[in-house]
């Protein structure tokens, strides 16, 4: 699999351990986090999607695929799609009882996934980060996190094209006296702050540990405090975005998932 890609890579790792459960909700994460092209009837008006939907085994389905060259493999023909994140087409099938199919007949990571899937997925996804106030007073080297975790926040961070310079996970020490672990990003661009703060959100969820919490903080270059993250953080370099102008496709704001029809 010279060609394979992310979703094809822990799909692969779901299938060799199915008694996994981190291998399990690894893949759910990275199918949330994937950007997916559905297949459908009629091109989009506007915000509003019409896809096609297919009667499978004992359920109806949408068709959804993580390349373009994947839906047109499928369908053999020039179809209308819309490119969406599997993150917002659960939420728009949720409570449908439509279920999903993911890269059928076209790759390994093919897979159906039953409306009850998609219900959990989306419910899952449905709580994201909560903004609180708090002032650190100390920043430590950041110990005993899980490597399946910082691995997993590494893979995310490196998908998050042109939304910050870099981000540091420090140990933090709060004025009130608790601990923790923070995320400091640097250099974030101001509308991408609540994604990236949902997608540290999503990290924590799928880790599958229990109680799992991790602050996320944003900070400007010249803050004398990401001068204090540097000395003892690790740290996650973003991809820089590139010079084209990003394309605005139904589904890629999270605050105005699109609709189906």
């Amino acid at each position: 699999m010279t060609d394979a890609t992310r979703l094809d890579q822990v799909h692969a790792a779901m299938e060799a351990a199915p008694e996994d459960a981190g291998a399990r909700l690894r893949f759910y994460e990275v199918l949330a986090a994937s950007e997916l092209y559905l297949m459908l009837k009629s091109e989009p008006e506007g915000e509003v999607l019409d896809p096609e939907v297919f009667e499978l085994s004992d359920h109806s389905f949408v068709l959804v695929f993580d390349r373009e060259d994947r839906l047109a493999q499928f369908s053999g023909r020039a179809v209308p799609y819309a490119a969406v994140t599997g993150r917002s087409i659960a939420g728009m099938l949720m409570g449908q009882g439509v279920g999903l199919g993911v890269n059928l007949d076209v790759a390994p990571s093919a897979i159906l996934l039953p409306p009850e899937a998609v219900d959990w997925l989306a419910e899952t996804l449905s709580e994201g980060p909560s903004e609180v106030e708090a002032r650190a007073q100390e920043f430590s080297a950041p110990k005993g996190l899980p490597e399946a975790m910082l691995t997993a926040l590494d893979a995310r961070l490196a998908a998050m094209t042109g939304r910050a310079r870099m981000a540091y996970l420090v140990g933090v020490t709060y004025e009130s006296g608790a601990r923790g672990h923070m995320l400091g990003f640097v250099g974030a661009v101001p509308e991408a702050q609540g994604a990236l703060a949902r997608a540290v959100s999503e990290v924590l969820v799928f880790s599958g540990l229990e109680a799992a919490a991790l602050d996320v903080a944003f900070f400007d270059a010249s803050d004398p405090v990401a001068a204090r993250l540097a000395r003892c953080g690790l740290r996650f370099d973003l991809p820089e975005a590139p010079e084209a102008a990003p394309r605005a496709a139904p589904g890629s704001d999270p605050e105005r998932p699109p609709r189906l029809r």
